[in-house]
């Protein structure tokens, strides 16, 4: 989850004002003045200012109380030599939460914006301090500075300054940016509309000019934290170079909190799979090995945290699949081999982090017969074996997973039995963990397809056929209300949990109903045939809606039960072999590849 910051100056609090009739004097005098032209405004607003200076809330309190705030709109005047301290009154007392709703009241936004106008530097730094602290949670504040055009007129006044080179200019910018962060912050549809203003470009551009500015890029990192979110904003940063700016900008951070808020940038960005090859090619993941390397084994929470993010940003780096390919480089590639590594550590984020790579990597067969061939299985089994007892579930999940994806390929299946994979995997029957259930029968059912053998093993597995039977009649699994106790095999209740509205019950439901066809079929062919399944699989198939898992498992379970001669008839009676060929040019590519074997199976015995 990305932290949401924002600028905010603070209000500092020094004492009580020993003068309170000078500034009572100073204000009725104010209240007085319908202009700013004389030398005796320009002493109460000095007045004011030392006063604020000394105690911000209680000469706030005091400003609000005299009504002064109201005397204010006539002196903020471009012509007016006092405007930029009228504005820096303004931006002091906005600094307290009390006092932002009677300045929009007191009709100052509109003045304020039209001082963003004007040339001069000081009142234009007072002005956007003073717009930036209105704006400061507020949503009033925002809504007037939103109708007024303030942040169209700030936007521009950052885009034309962008380039420069002037420290004037510099601490400008650093006001501005802070003043839009505060406009939009919290508010998506403020954060579109600078999004639509093109401010990303300009923001990145400040990022790489002013790199020196340590304010500065503080607080654009704060920015693109905020409007990375929207995933509006995607586009346009990868039109950018962001992905290199922020890698330089990691590079050459040393503290843990300037590194903390890159990764608050890094992790919205890198949800889209364009900006997540512009990272690797940049290098990120050099730095992002480099960090685990430095804290893996450090008591301190802040190396832990940083461990942790680190490795999770590697494994989100994996889900593009460019990205994924240009890493495993043949399977030969440094960073593969360095992640490989962390599989046999000691710390569990890092086995976990491990095991999610390798699942990613195993999105394709070409990968998974290299990684099958290489030994990776057996890495994946002696972890399973540490966590067998009192495991870490996260843990169990994510070896299970990489196991079910390298199973994948045909070629893969009986190297991975003969590895032992199976035995492995049931050691977890005894788990009460849905997410380790469910992803243990998936291991399991990507195993034994094609594996007669393997499937007539399982198949006299009592316990496992026990444990099957448990987990069908369960009436709760992860938050998800499951029907009545099965009865028989549970297959009349597997198919109505295969029509669910949730993609995991159904996926889990059809994985099942997969496992008991291969184990005995002539048995389970009466329930098949009563519950409607063919019928049920036809729907799931010509269903646009359903998931590429729901479609795959279902033409996997379509194969097994072409064994039993009525369920075979139904199939031929509803035309399957239509809807399966229409398949083939499917958008995933495993249901394309699963339709071409399917529509095979189909053919030659129709």
């Amino acid at each position: 989850m990305v932290l949401r910051r924002v600028y905010r100056e603070a209000a500092v609090g020094l004492g009580g004002v020993k003068k309170r009739h000078n500034l009572s004097e100073a204000l009725k005098t104010l209240k007085l003045s319908s202009t700013g032209a004389s030398d005796s405004v320009e002493g109460c607003l000095d007045c004011m200012l030392k006063a604020l200076a000394l105690n911000n809330v209680e000469t706030s309190e005091k400003i609000q109380e005299m009504g002064v705030l109201a005397t204010m709109p006539p002196l903020l005047s471009a012509n007016n030599t006092s405007t930029a301290k009228v504005a820096n009154i303004i931006a002091e007392v906005a600094k307290n939460e009390f006092m932002r709703s009677p300045c929009v009241e007191a009709g100052l936004i509109p003045p304020l914006v039209q001082l963003l106008n004007c040339k001069d530097q000081e009142i234009l730094l007072q002005t956007g301090r003073a717009l930036g602290n209105i704006c400061y949670d507020s949503h009033e504040g925002r809504g007037a500075v939103d109708a007024a055009g303030g942040a169209q007129l700030v936007a521009e006044h950052i885009k034309a300054r962008a380039e420069s080179s002037d420290s004037v200019d510099g601490k400008l910018l650093t006001v501005f940016c802070g003043m839009l962060m505060n406009y939009s912050n919290d508010n998506d549809s403020l954060q579109a509309q600078l999004i639509s203003m093109g401010v990303i470009p300009t923001l990145v551009r400040l990022l790489g000019v002013h790199s020196q500015n340590t304010a500065l890029t503080e607080m654009c990192l704060i920015a693109f934290g905020n409007l990375a979110e929207l995933e509006s904003s995607k586009e346009q940063f990868a039109s950018t170079n962001i992905a290199e700016e922020l890698v330089r900008l990691f590079r050459k951070q040393v503290e843990h909190e300037k590194k903390e808020m890159i990764f608050e940038v890094l992790a919205p960005l890198a949800e889209n799979d364009v900006i997540k090859l512009q990272l690797v090619e940049a290098g990120l993941v050099e730095c992002l090995l480099e960090t685990v390397q430095q804290t893996l084994g450090s008591d301190r929470d802040e190396d832990a945290a940083q461990l942790k993010t680190s490795s999770d940003l590697m494994v989100l780096l994996l889900l593009g699949d460019e990205s994924m390919q240009k890493l495993f480089e043949g399977g030969k590639g440094s960073v593969f081999q360095r992640v490989l590594s962390w599989v046999p550590s000691n710390n569990h984020q890092l086995q976990l982090a491990g095991a999610l790579a390798i699942a990613n990597f195993a999105r394709n067969d070409g990968n998974c017969i290299h990684m099958v061939d290489t030994g990776i299985v057996q890495k994946l089994l002696e972890l399973l074996d540490r966590h067998v007892e009192e495991g870490n579930v996260t843990v169990q999940h994510a070896a299970l997973s990489a196991l079910r994806n390298l199973a994948i390929p045909v070629v893969n299946k009986s190297k991975m039995l003969e590895a032992g994979v199976s035995d492995v995997v049931l050691k977890f029957l005894k788990s009460e963990m849905p997410p380790v259930q469910f992803k243990l029968l998936g291991t399991l059912r990507m195993l034994i397809d094609t594996q007669a053998e393997a499937a007539e093993q399982l198949g006299t597995n009592l316990k496992l056929v026990q444990r099957l039977v448990e987990w069908c009649e369960a009436k709760d699994h992860a938050g998800e209300v499951a029907r009545t106790v099965i009865q028989a095999l549970g297959i009349k209740h597997l198919v109505t949990m295969a029509t669910s509205e949730h993609m995991i019950m159904q996926n889990e439901a059809l994985v099942a109903l997969g496992l008991i066809a291969a184990l005995d079929l002539d048995c389970a062919e009466k329930d098949f045939v009563s519950s409607s399944l063919v019928q049920v699989l036809h729907k799931l198939l010509t269903d646009e809606h359903s998931a590429p898992e729901i479609k795959y498992n279902s033409m996997i379970l379509i194969c097994s039960i072409m064994g039993s001669e009525p369920l075979h008839k139904e199939v031929q009676a509803l035309a399957f072999l239509e809807v399966i060929s229409s398949l083939r040019s499917h958008e995933n590519k495993t249901v394309s590849h699963q339709a071409s074997l399917t529509e095979q199976r189909l053919t030659a015995q129709s």
